[in-house]
């Protein structure tokens, strides 16, 4: 099974794509080393104060993708306070 979550992320206050990647890797750096998934930047590059970022992870338990990429969905909402989750969304492949 593989799961992914896309966030769209609202990050005020960024006035250069400079200053929006300084403020994006320590978030995607942190998600990989807390829950051992693999994410990156997927869309809005080119966009100041906003991006789309997906997590991956595979697991052999559909229902076990789901519950990790849920809690990582509520960490970054609860734990990481520069940036709003603007969309959250979770789809298992089998």
């Amino acid at each position: 099974m593989l799961g992914i979550l896309t966030l769209h992320l609202h990050i005020p206050g960024c006035k250069s794509l400079k200053e929006k990647r300084r403020r994006l890797k320590p978030l995607l750096t942190r998600l990989h080393k807390e829950f051992n998934i693999s994410v990156a930047e997927m869309d809005l590059q080119d966009v100041w104060q906003s991006a789309i970022i997906g997590c991956a992870v595979v697991s052999n338990d559909g229902a076990q993708a789901q519950r990790t990429l849920q809690t990582v969905a509520a960490w970054v909402e609860t734990n990481w306070y520069d940036m709003t989750v603007v969309n959250e969304e979770i789809e298992i492949i089998a």
